[in-house]
C-alpha cells in the first residue's frame, strides 16, 4: 500500500493522462499529414490541429436563444469523461496508482456518458441535423459496446480480470503468442474503432455537407471554447482507441515498472505504435469510400461477428485445452 501512495507514482499518474490531452491533436494532425502525402498535396502543417484548436479558444462562444443549460454544460461533460475514459488506458507504464480503475467496465461506461451526453446536446437547440446526428449516434454505439466489450473480453480470459493493467501485465509475462482469437478480436476493435472515432467509411469526419454525418450534425450549433471542447473530445477518443489498440493487444515497450528508463521506453514505443496506427489509418481513408449510412449496421455486425469468434475460439482452443 506504500508504494501506491508515494508521490512519483502519482505525479507520472497525473503526467500520463495529460500525455493524453497533449497528444491527441498530434495524432490528427500526423493522420491528415499522411493522407495529403499519399494524395500528392503538401497538407496543412503537422501541428495545424493545434493552432486551430487554439483559435476556437479565443473565439467568443455563441449559443442559440433556443439552448438550454445542458447545451452549455454539455461540451464539459463530454471533455471530461472522455479524457477520464482515456485515463483508464495504461499509456507508459502499467504500475501506476490509478492501475485500480483502469477496468474495461469503467471505460466503456464513460465513454457511454460522453455519448449520451454529446446526444442530448445535438438535440438541444431542435435543429434537423442535430437531431439526426443524435439518432446516428446513439444507433452506432448500440452497436459498438457490445462488439468492443466482446473483443477486450477476449484478452482478459486470459488474466483472468477485467483490469487492463493486469490484462497488459498478463500478455507480457507471457510473451509473444500468436492466438488465432487474439487476431479476430483485434479485427473486431479496429472496426469499433473506426466507427465509435467517426472515421472512413463509416463517416467523414472533414465535411459539414453531407447528409449522411453523424457526429459533425451534433456540433453544428458550437462555436468558441465549446466547440473546441467537443473537437478535442473527439481527438482524445481517437488516441484513446489508438493506444487501447497498441498496449493492449500489442503490449512491447510498455513499462513494468515507475524508473526513468522505462517511462522513455514506453514513451518511444507508444509513439511508433501510434504513428505506424496513423499511417494505416490514413491509407484506409485514402483507399476506401464513405459508405451509405444505412450499411453502417452491418460494418458494426461485422465487428460484433469478429469479437464473437474471438471470444468462442479463445473458449474452445485454449480454455478447453
Amino acid at each position: 500500500m506504500d508504494h501506491y501512495l508515494t508521490l512519483p507514482g502519482w505525479g507520472i499518474a497525473f503526467v500520463q493522462s495529460f500525455l493524453y490531452i497533449a497528444l491527441a491533436p498530434l495524432l490528427v494532425g500526423w493522420v491528415r499529414k499522411v493522407k495529403a502525402r499519399l494524395q500528392n498535396r503538401r497538407g496543412a502543417p503537422l501541428l495545424q490541429a493545434y493552432r486551430d484548436l487554439y483559435k476556437l479558444l479565443a473565439k467568443e462562444v455563441r449559443v442559440a436563444h433556443t439552448a438550454s443549460p445542458l447545451f452549455r454544460a454539455a461540451p464539459y461533460i463530454v471533455f471530461t469523461a472522455t479524457w477520464m475514459a482515456a485515463a483508464t488506458v495504461p499509456l507508459l507504464v502499467v504500475d501506476l496508482p490509478t492501475a485500480a480503475i483502469a477496468d474495461i467496465i469503467v471505460l466503456v461506461g464513460l465513454l457511454a456518458l460522453a455519448r449520451v451526453f454529446l446526444a442530448l446536446a445535438g438535440m438541444d437547440v431542435g435543429t434537423a441535423f442535430g437531431g439526426m446526428g443524435a439518432s446516428r449516434e446513439m444507433m452506432i454505439g448500440a452497436l459498438a459496446e457490445p462488439a468492443m466489450l466482446m473483443a477486450v473480453f477476449t484478452l482478459t480470459m486470459t488474466a483472468h480480470s477485467t483490469n487492463l493493467s493486469s490484462v497488459i501485465d498478463q500478455h507480457l509475462a507471457d510473451g509473444f503468442m500468436l492466438r488465432p482469437s487474439y487476431l479476430f478480436a483485434l479485427g473486431g476493435l479496429v472496426l469499433v474503432a473506426i466507427a465509435e472515432t467517426g472515421r472512413i467509411p463509416v463517416d467523414n469526419p472533414t465535411t459539414h455537407l453531407e447528409l449522411t454525418m453523424i457526429h459533425e450534425a451534433m456540433l453544428l450549433e458550437y462555436s468558441g471554447r465549446h466547440l473546441a471542447m467537443m473537437e478535442w473530445a473527439a481527438q482524445i477518443k481517437l488516441l484513446l482507441y489508438g493506444t487501447l489498440i497498441a498496449n493492449v493487444f500489442l503490449p512491447w515497450g510498455i513499462g513494468r515498472g515507475v524508473s526513468a528508463a522505462a517511462l522513455g521506453l514506453g514513451l518511444a514505443a507508444v509513439l511508433a505504435k501510434l504513428a505506424v496506427l496513423g499511417v494505416a489509418l490514413a491509407v484506409g481513408e485514402t483507399v476506401l469510400a464513405k459508405m451509405r449510412i444505412f450499411r453502417a449496421p452491418a460494418f458494426l455486425n461485422l465487428a460484433l461477428l469478429l469479437s464473437l469468434l474471438g471470444l468462442l475460439s479463445h473458449v474452445i482452443l485454449e480454455v478447453g485445452a
